[in-house]
């Protein structure tokens, strides 16, 4: 059973592979996982970028997000969010998600490890939205169908002072 309506999954889809041809980036986010696991597919997309390839986005009817530290554009229900370093704030600096990634399936892609410190940091800012439900799934799928180094996942926490993210995982009250 899908999460989104597989309508708008597959016109996100679409999107993502034409974005892929044009610019240069690192996916994060539902689809990130996705190529990880072949689980859920997402609605909207999640990339990094580096300042001078979002330059080229100006194209596409760029917004910018103070209040959520990110750029966005809109395609009918899709919503593109591309964070850039020293502007967006997630759970590992932007800048350095690059050396956390790897080639997936033709698009660069944050290794397993980062996908899941990113994936709770998200989780924990709307655990209690129909996002955050997503997140969930989400942070399962990488647990159960991706081989998570655990060493680089807990060095990568210690590095980035998340070592709380470990208990958020494996407490039993995490959920809440």
């Amino acid at each position: 059973m899908e999460f989104w309506n597989s309508l708008l999954t597959e016109k996100s889809w679409k999107i993502l592979q034409e974005l892929n041809k044009e610019y240069k980036f690192t996916l994060i986010g539902g689809w990130a996982i996705y190529l990880w696991t072949k689980q859920q597919k997402s609605k909207d997309i999640d990339i990094v970028v580096g300042i001078s390839e979002l330059q080229k986005f100006k194209q596409e009817k760029l917004a910018k997000n103070d209040r959520l530290k990110k750029y966005e554009i809109k395609i009918g229900e899709i919503d593109i969010d591309i964070y850039v370093s020293h502007f967006s704030k997630l759970a590992i600096p932007v800048g350095d998600i690059e050396k956390y990634s790897s080639n997936v399936g033709g698009f660069r892609v944050a290794l397993p490890e980062a996908l899941l410190a990113l994936k709770q940091g998200a989780w924990l800012d709307r655990r209690y939205s129909i996002k955050g439900e997503k997140d969930k799934i989400d942070i399962v799928s990488l647990l159960f169908f991706t081989d998570v180094n655990f060493f680089r996942y807990s060095t990568l926490l210690k590095k980035y002072g998340l070592a709380h993210y470990i208990n958020e995982l494996t407490s039993p009250h995490s959920s809440n």
